[in-house]
């Protein structure tokens, strides 16, 4: 309820942070999934105006009509029927007015929540909140970029154009700017709206065994997928043919990274989970905290419970979330694309317990893990690796003379000296120091008592609670002193 009062830059925050188990407790999880992006919609008059910004007078020399009233609001951009002077049907998503400005401002908050949080908790480190935040503004400035998601739908529309069953809207890219996006409209029905599996000739199967492999051809070849494929954006279209739309937010996997979800699916059906830590390890940047044995042991625990179990009794991606959540536990760091895969993994079978209950997706995508697999071990992959690792051999015995030169130049010039840095040297520095200081002080206390007791044992005229006046002087020094020698000794690091 506070993410959604503060707006809808923190309430596309909350749905980020509802993927991250490995940064955000459990039952923090659960209130951000309750996260909606729906705003009450803008009066058309105001769209109008953006469009009028955008095209000038040729607003209506270009569109023969546009809907009043929107097919969808959300905190970005609405979306409008529309049809073009040509006479095609189309869609208009448009933005909202200030809603740059307001994201801006919304983000310097969250950078400066994110330095005061690093600077005073130093147990933050670790999850890099200012990078969060970093990564956080780079989805949403290209979310708010509407040329970059119709370049990431004609993307799409190449790697799909020769399946017949996948159907991505075409673009109208004259029309297109930053701030609107116009696209063919689909025929089909959204499968959130009722009816949309009742149509006839419709095979529900067909129909989700088509969509996950489109999916996963995503995933395992392209290495770009939709980053956020729910049930609105999921269209069925007559003949058991596929509609998909919003390309806003996609995921980009190299070869490695699509390899080791490969591994990671076939350690899960086989259940190696000593494996499955280990691919871990691999993508995450290196740190040497971590146990194997202690982790793997970890992800038995969590995945072994549901092995065997079909879609009905288990959800894969929570299962694969929390094993990143464990991941994280253990000091390692997962890919932001990968988490962005398992979120899209949960959206891909609620769309499948809409469709069928009993949809096994794990057995489903097992297929195209062992191709992807195979593919990378295979001959054309290692003749690749063997021309890239010669490649890079060559470059690197090209460059070895002029740098082995230098080398000999810097340390034969008489201003050199090596730098050596051990943090255990550092430890001793500050160690000995310390020791010094104290027995420094211990000098100043022992010769202010000696002084003090010589002086103690002359009478004198002036006395102070019984005590020569200069005696009771020396003492209190010497008090004075032991005290800061002893706080400066328990505050030591």
């Amino acid at each position: 309820m506070s993410f959604e009062e503060l707006g809808p830059t923190f309430v596309k925050l909350g749905q980020v942070l509802a993927t991250r188990p490995d940064l955000v407790p459990e039952e923090y999880i659960n209130e951000f999934e309750k996260l909606h992006d729906r705003v009450q919609p803008l009066p058309f008059n105001i769209i109008e105006e953006v469009l009028r910004e955008e095209y000038g007078n040729s607003l209506y020399q270009k569109f023969e009509s546009i809907d009043a009233e929107p097919l969808g609001s959300a905190s970005i951009a609405q979306v409008h029927k529309a049809q073009l002077k040509t006479g095609e049907h189309v869609v208009i998503k448009v933005q909202r007015p200030g809603i740059i400005q307001k994201i801006n401002d919304d983000l310097n908050v969250l950078y400066l929540l994110a330095e005061l949080i690093e600077t005073y908790i130093p147990e933050s480190h670790p999850y890099n909140p200012r990078g969060i935040v970093d990564e956080y503004f780079r989805t949403l400035e290209f979310e708010t970029n509407f040329v970059v998601e119709a370049n990431n739908i004609r993307r799409f529309q190449e790697n799909f154009k020769a399946d017949e069953h996948i159907v991505i809207p075409q673009m109208y890219m004259q029309h297109t700017t930053e701030r609107v996006l116009v696209m063919e409209a689909l025929p089909g029905i959204p499968l959130s709206q009722e009816g949309a599996l009742r149509q006839e000739g419709i095979n529900t199967d067909e129909v989700i065994r088509l969509g996950l492999k489109a999916y996963l051809k995503m995933v395992f070849d392209d290495g770009i997928f939709h980053g956020d494929l729910h049930a609105g954006n999921f269209f069925i279209l007559p003949h058991n043919k596929i509609g998909l739309i919003d390309f806003g937010v996609v995921g980009r996997l190299n070869t490695r990274t699509q390899a080791a979800i490969a591994n990671m699916l076939l350690a899960m059906s086989k259940e190696d989970y000593e494996r499955l830590a280990y691919e871990y390890v691999d993508l995450a940047p290196f740190t040497d905290r971590v146990n194997i044995d202690v982790f793997a042991k970890d992800l038995r625990e969590l995945i072994a419970p549901y092995f065997g179990l079909t879609l009905r009794n288990v959800n894969l991606g929570k299962v694969l979330m929390k094993s990143a959540g464990i991941a994280a536990r253990h000091h390692l760091q997962v890919p932001p694309d990968l988490m962005l895969f398992f979120k899209s993994i949960i959206s891909i079978e609620g769309m499948g317990r809409k469709i069928n209950p009993d949809f096994d997706v794990l057995k489903y995508s097992l297929q195209f893990a062992e191709d992807i697999a195979k593919t990378h071990f295979g001959p054309q992959r290692m003749m690749n690796d063997m021309t890239q690792m010669a490649r890079e051999s060559k470059m690197f015995l090209n460059a070895l003379p002029r740098q082995l030169n230098f080398f000999l130049r810097k340390i034969n010039s008489p201003n050199h000296a090596f730098r050596l840095k051990l943090n255990e040297v550092t430890d001793l520095k500050r160690s000995v120091e310390s020791s010094a200081n104290l027995l420094f002080l211990g000098l100043i206390i022992g010769s202010l008592i000696l002084s003090s007791s010589f002086i103690f044992v002359h009478p004198t005229e002036n006395h102070v609670m019984g005590m020569p006046t200069m005696s009771f002087i020396g003492y209190g020094i010497a008090l004075l002193v032991s005290m800061i020698a002893f706080i400066n000794y328990i505050r030591k690091p």
